[in-house]
């Protein structure tokens, strides 16, 4: 259990976005006991370290050959926050991702049960599919969920894992919703829609948002559930201190904004007047897109969470004149 600075933590994809602005969280409550695990590869994804205070740090691979072989040599941990994951919606190896996402998952939480580590670990929002079953955290029959990407499935089937065997009752899932801020340059095409549309901005002026194709929401009318990451990771930390707390959560704000809303908040943040051309979706995504997201969080209200959230606008303000003005990131404040 995460009780002091004094814990010793593991976190899984900790360069990534998440997980390294948990460390940056945990860095600012005193915690530097903490192994670091991540795949560098090719991108640019350790720069998010440089800032950050930790330990040491393990190679992904090097992490899963040692639980699998000589665990003993990694020692015990308090926590483990288990983030590292292909969070790619659009990728096609399947392969990759069930031994990535789901085998890999399944191996760290029955070693940390064994140890009586804490574990907490990254499902998502994804697992929800197009949300016409609703978006419960508290459901019972989680067969029923149909993910719309193999991603989302991936994430599924180890929920289903922890359900069947009883694990879930003693661990803590977090289904992540429409995650953003800083640390997420690394991610390519999965960057948030503020971060894109900052660098159209900077560029054109303006901003590109898909058409709708259904008649009962116009364009840019789409909506999500918007939830800045520096509220994300005091979601986490709440639920890995609470004793009580297992299971699934929903982490988001409780709160679904249209793409228009975030658009404009972040014109707004650059001092501009919107500038919005609506393009048509391409074709692989138009079986695939959520039109509406919202996190039901009575649940992790339920469980003590109280901290006030950062409104849509002051969130999107936070981030644009903190830290992509500047190319800053998590931790660099103190510079």
């Amino acid at each position: 259990m995460l009780k002091s600075s004094e814990s010793r933590i593991l976190v899984t994809g900790g360069a990534g976005f998440i997980g390294s602005a948990l460390i940056w969280e945990l860095n600012r409550r005193g915690c530097e006991n903490i192994l670091v695990s991540d795949r560098l590869c090719t991108d640019e994804k350790w720069k998010n370290l440089v800032p950050l205070r930790f330990h040491d740090y393990i190679d992904g691979i090097d992490l899963e050959n040692k639980v699998r072989t000589a665990p003993e040599t990694l020692g015990k941990f308090d926590v483990i926050f288990h983030l590292g994951a292909c969070s790619a919606t659009t990728e096609k190896d399947a392969d990759y991702l069930m031994r990535n996402n789901y085998e890999f998952t399944k191996i760290l939480a029955e070693w940390s049960l064994t140890k009586n580590t804490r574990f907490v670990y990254a499902s998502s929002a994804a697992t929800y599919g197009d949300g016409a079953l609703g978006m419960d955290d508290q459901m019972v029959d989680l067969h029923r969920l149909r993910p719309l990407n193999m991603y989302g499935y991936s994430k599924h089937l180890f929920d289903l894992h922890a359900q069947r065997t009883g694990m879930l009752r003693r661990i803590v899932g977090m289904k992540y919703f429409n995650v953003y801020g800083p640390n997420e340059d690394h991610k390519a095409d999965m960057r948030s829609v503020v971060h894109k549309a900052y660098g159209q901005i900077l560029q054109t002026d303006k901003v590109q948002l898909f058409k709708s194709n259904r008649p009962d929401f116009k364009d840019g009318e789409q909506m999500r559930d918007f939830l800045y990451v520096k509220d994300a990771i005091r979601m986490t930390l709440h639920l890995a201190s609470e004793p009580l707390a297992s299971g699934l959560y929903n982490l988001g704000s409780g709160q679904a904004h249209t793409w228009v809303q975030l658009v404009q908040a972040i014109f707004a943040a650059l001092g501009k007047a919107p500038n919005i051309e609506f393009v048509e979706m391409p074709e692989h995504l138009k079986s695939k897109y959520q039109y509406y997201t919202c996190a039901d969080v009575s649940k992790l209200i339920k469980s003590g969470y109280k901290q006030p959230l950062f409104t849509l606008a002051d969130a999107v303000r936070d981030y644009v004149q903190g830290y992509l003005i500047g190319d800053k990131r998590l931790g660099d404040e103190v510079i």
